[in-house]
């Protein structure tokens, strides 16, 4: 089922947040702070760092999902490449996530395939109001206000 702005409206009606590939590297669309701007709880997912630093405020990461207090009530916003993203949505499966967001070049067409069954909601692929489809950095905000956080 394609995602819709009522997909996107629900993924941020979560209570948290997590973002697995959160970068230290400013260049990287995994340092951008879409959660941090809009003082969101959220959780950056690197096994490389210990912490990532945004606007001079450094924020603790996590290794992988399966180290969040709450999984099963944190939407899952994701930037890997499509191997890695696998993995992630077969971990997040498991822990109970229920609202994913696969950003623009995230994904193939099986890890699409992987999300659309697994999960209740998932924001991937055609669809926002973006170039490349859905993408939290241009959709993020509409979701927000939506969602009634903005």
């Amino acid at each position: 089922m394609a995602a819709s702005d009522a997909t996107l409206r629900d993924f941020f009606k979560s209570p948290k947040y997590a973002v697995v590939g959160a970068s230290t590297n400013t260049d990287k669309f995994g340092y951008k702070g879409q959660y941090v701007t809009h003082n969101l709880p959220a959780t950056p997912v690197n096994p490389r760092a210990k912490a990532i630093e945004v606007d001079g405020r450094e924020y603790p990461t996590v290794g992988s999902l399966s180290e969040l207090a709450e999984p099963e009530g944190t939407s899952v916003s994701i930037i890997t490449p499509p191997h890695v993203t696998l993995k992630t949505l077969e971990e997040a499966k498991q822990l109970g996530i229920k609202s994913v967001f696969l950003q623009p070049g995230t994904f193939n067409d099986d890890v699409l395939a992987f999300a659309r069954e697994n999960f209740r909601t998932v924001l991937a692929g055609d669809g926002g109001w973006g170039s490349e489809g859905w993408c939290v950095l241009v959709d993020g905000e509409r979701g927000l206000k939506s969602a009634g956080k903005l």
